[in-house]
């Protein structure tokens, strides 16, 4: 399938059902349902109104309830589990790999948490207690515990034996992992290695151990990170002794990138990635509602630095007239800078050892930008107005707000991050306010010394 028709899919499967859903016409959309894949279902799901989507569930075949269920957003999850039977619920558990079902096991009514951990045999309960026991924004909580281990001792003609012997093998499945008698991690083998070998030869013949393992520990976003770098299909995870715990594969890893750019996205407007879009008007007036508020806050900050100069700006009307410009210019130069290191930082391209240089960098930047459009601005306000001293004003505000937007830009995420807060949601706010503070400080207050 071409990349166009993967970009227009979307919209293409909604429009059909809302048509028949309109129609009334349950027949059709249980046989529509059908032939769909558990995503496919998921994203019609979250494109629905709240009783489109009871409708639609009720078509949507018990075997897929549970890959369904780990596909839509917490909020449209929430909203289908309330409507299910808890042996429903419990049905929809059964086939999840160990990290899907982690994900969710929580989310479920205590009843139905007992039914299921009773209804597993101890093997599969330790697995998913493994999962557990970590935070679900590490490797550890990420990782699927479903693995083939061999030994190195044995011959390649004993792995075969070995992996016929099974009825199928783990997804995504692209190199067997070699534990020792303690099931300490050695090194991976590739199945193509497996393939083309002399079948006498041993495991330790072909083994691989310029593979490291993945801790447990390490968080989400570095695993996105060490896939990406070294081209991983799949990666094994280990616990702080060396033992291996299970592995990670490049599905689980491309949901994880495809979230925390939901959350970086969502997150500058002060939203949730995991929100419901056809949630209650009530409960999103709500949840908007909050961030409204701190900006109403940061506004009332910048008026007030406006209001000090309230007597300069009745006499020169220009003033009033320019003040946005300055504004305008700070706030747009201070998000680029914030936007290019909230991304180096989420890519890990920036860490302590580059942050001295990326400060410097993006200040040369900001006065750079700062001569060429005080110039520009200058020029456009002696035209306009026929002030000369307007003209140097505004250059010299432009200027300095520049410099300040570029820094503060750097330097925000940093201390943010320092701080352990999200500098995606908080920093656009913080950086905002100082722009438009510094901005009309620098401008109104230039203008009352020299003009006024």
């Amino acid at each position: 399938m071409s990349e166009t028709n993967e970009t227009e899919q979307p919209q293409d499967l909604v429009s059909p059902f809302v048509k028949v859903l309109e129609e009334g016409n349950t027949v059709q959309l249980g046989t529509m349902l059908e032939d769909l894949y558990p995503a496919e279902i998921a994203h019609i799901l979250e494109s629905l109104t709240r009783n489109q989507r009871e409708t639609v569930w009720q078509q949507v075949e018990a075997d897929k309830h549970g890959e369904v269920l780990i596909l839509v957003n917490d909020a449209v999850r929430d909203g289908l589990m309330q409507d299910m039977h808890p042996q429903e619920l419990v049905a929809a558990t059964e086939g999840l790999e160990t990290d899907d079902l982690a994900d969710i096991l929580l989310d479920l009514p205590d009843a139905v948490i007992s039914e299921v951990l009773q209804s597993m045999d101890e093997q599969d309960r330790k697995r998913l207690e493994a999962v557990l026991s970590y935070d679900e924004d590490s490797a550890g909580g990420l990782m699927n515990t479903d693995t083939i281990t061999v030994r190195a001792d044995v011959s390649l003609d004993v792995v075969l034996r070995y992996l016929r012997r099974h009825t199928e093998v783990p997804a995504m499945t692209d190199s067997l992992i070699v534990v020792n008698r303690d099931d300490k991690y050695v090194g991976t083998i590739a199945l193509t290695d497996l393939l083309i070998n002399d079948l006498q030869l041993k495991v330790s013949d072909i083994l691989r151990q310029d593979r490291e393992a993945i801790p447990a520990t390490m968080s989400v976003r570095d695993v996105a990170n060490l896939f990406e770098h070294r081209d991983l299909v799949s990666a094994p995870v280990v616990d702080s002794d060396n033992k291996l715990l299970g592995r990670i594969t490049i599905d689980d890893v491309v949901d994880v990138i495809r979230e925390e750019a939901d959350h970086s996205f969502m997150s500058m407007a002060g939203l949730n990635e995991e929100d419901d879009m056809f949630a209650p008007v009530i409960k999103s007036t709500r949840r908007r509602s909050i961030w409204l508020g701190v900006n109403l806050i940061t506004a009332i900050a910048a008026s007030w630095v406006i209001g000090l100069f309230d007597a300069s700006i009745e006499k020169l009307v220009a003033l009033a007239v320019l003040m946005p410009i300055v504004a305008s210019m700070g706030g747009i130069a201070g998000s680029q800078t914030l936007t290019l290191v909230i991304r180096g930082m989420a890519l890990g391209t920036i860490g302590e050892s580059n942050i001295q240089r990326i400060i410097i960098k993006e200040t040369l930047v900001g006065i750079m930008n700062g001569m060429i459009w005080a110039l520009v601005i200058a020029a456009v306000a002696i035209f306009w107005f026929d002030n000369l001293d307007i003209g140097f004003i505004i250059a010299a505000a432009i200027l300095i707000t520049l410099i300040i937007a570029a820094l503060s830009g750097a330097i925000i995420p940093l201390v943010l991050r320092k701080m352990g807060a999200d500098p995606a949601l908080a920093g656009s706010v913080i950086l905002t306010t100082v722009t438009d503070v510094i901005g009309f400080l620098t401008f109104l207050g230039l203008a009352t010394l020299f003009l006024i």
